[in-house]
């Protein structure tokens, strides 16, 4: 389209422009709608899955305890993760899990035992298992459905059991800064001042990753550090792409911090020591959950002439259980920084193209 340059049709030309580029921040806000990314649970976009995913706890009449996670695949689909003796770090055996599968309207969702060919995180409902090994160790043919906050079912036996929701919180929230810790991220702006990169949303106080890494100025050796942090929901999103980020210690040594609720907690889920370490049991609470980590970190020890003398050592807790016991890290993780171990580094929080969100951020520093 060729521009007529007289005066008289700037104005019309700029109004048009205008137009387009509000229409262009509208599709493009309605784009990220489409791609099913929530951050916060006052979205009212929220889907009515979001209700129904989540923890539930009861007992099977004339039995035991029983426990389930129930994890939201997107379009009205679940599967159930039932958990003998309880929820992780709760009382489950740590063995034996019951997939079942569901659908629904947010008011009504019926589950089955889950069946067919399936392989873990399966893209679709019908091939998805949240279990390395499908059928899992423990498998039977249960049903269920879910109500106004409730899992009411039968066993392959008969036997009828009754779950009521649970929202389990981090016995570790909000907890305060120890005498002589550095306050590296508490809401206010003038803690921005301690990372690199990094968003603080003044409406809510959070420090945002908006998709990119945030590294603190200040370098760090041997400290204790708390952290809290909320997944984003993305229901359709599978693996690696369902909120992704990462927790370096002195940017050498990632936890993975990932929506790997329900699922079988590997090395590189949410707790896991990337490529290194699977988690003792994954505590990965529901998206947008406010979770913790509480770690105490000593770096690599190396010689003069640079030889490394002892590995990195961790013991960490996720929402207060202890996932990793005197850890030692026998070497750097992907995407870390290339000075060698044993060199103080900073805390980064990676970004990975997930809009993850942080607060009470603070680190002791070991004598």
């Amino acid at each position: 389209m060729k521009l007529n340059p007289i005066r008289a049709g700037i104005a019309p030309l700029a109004c048009l422009l205008g137009l387009v580029s509000i229409h262009f921040v509208s599709l493009h806000a309605a784009e990220q709608n489409a791609e099913g990314v929530w951050t916060s649970t006052d979205d009212p976009t929220l889907p009515a899955d979001y209700a129904v995913q989540g923890e539930f706890v009861g007992q099977v009449e004339g039995g035991g305890k029983l426990a389930a996670q129930v994890i939201a695949l997107g379009d009205g689909a679940f599967q159930a993760v039932l958990l003998p003796g309880g929820l992780p770090g709760a009382g489950w055996d740590g063995e034996h899990k019951i997939l079942m599968q569901g659908s629904g309207d947010g008011a009504k969702t019926v589950f089955a035992p889950a069946a067919g060919d399936r392989r873990y995180l399966g893209k679709s409902a019908e091939e998805f298992s949240a279990t390395s090994k499908f059928p899992p160790v423990g498998q039977k043919d249960y049903t269920a459905v879910v109500s106004d906050g409730k899992m009411m079912g039968k066993t392959d036996d008969g036997a009828a059991f009754t779950l009521k929701r649970t929202v389990r919180k981090s016995p570790t929230l909000g907890k305060k800064p120890p005498e002589g810790a550095t306050v590296l991220f508490d809401g206010e702006a003038a803690s921005m001042e301690n990372f690199k990169g990094g968003r603080l949303d003044e409406q809510t106080g959070l420090l945002n990753t908006d998709g990119k890494d945030i590294l603190t100025k200040d370098d760090f050796n041997n400290y204790v550090m708390h952290i809290e942090f909320m997944l984003p929901y993305r229901p359709a999103a599978r693996g690696q792409g369902r909120g992704n980020s990462g927790f370096y210690q002195v940017d050498h040594y990632e936890v993975q911090v990932l929506d790997s609720f329900g699922l079988d907690g590997k090395n590189n889920e949410c707790g896991g020591v990337y490529t290194n370490a699977e988690p003792l049991v994954n505590m990965c609470l529901p998206p947008l959950t406010w979770q913790t980590y509480d770690v105490e970190f000593t770096n690599a020890v190396v010689d003069d002439q640079g030889n490394k003398l002892s590995d990195a050592v961790m013991t960490l807790k996720h929402n207060g259980v202890v996932i990793h016991d005197k850890l030692k890290i026998n070497g750097k993780t992907g995407g870390s920084r290339p000075a060698p171990e044993g060199t103080p580094g900073p805390i980064k929080l990676q970004g990975h193209g997930n809009p993850l969100q942080y607060r009470n951020v603070w680190i002791l520093e070991k004598k």
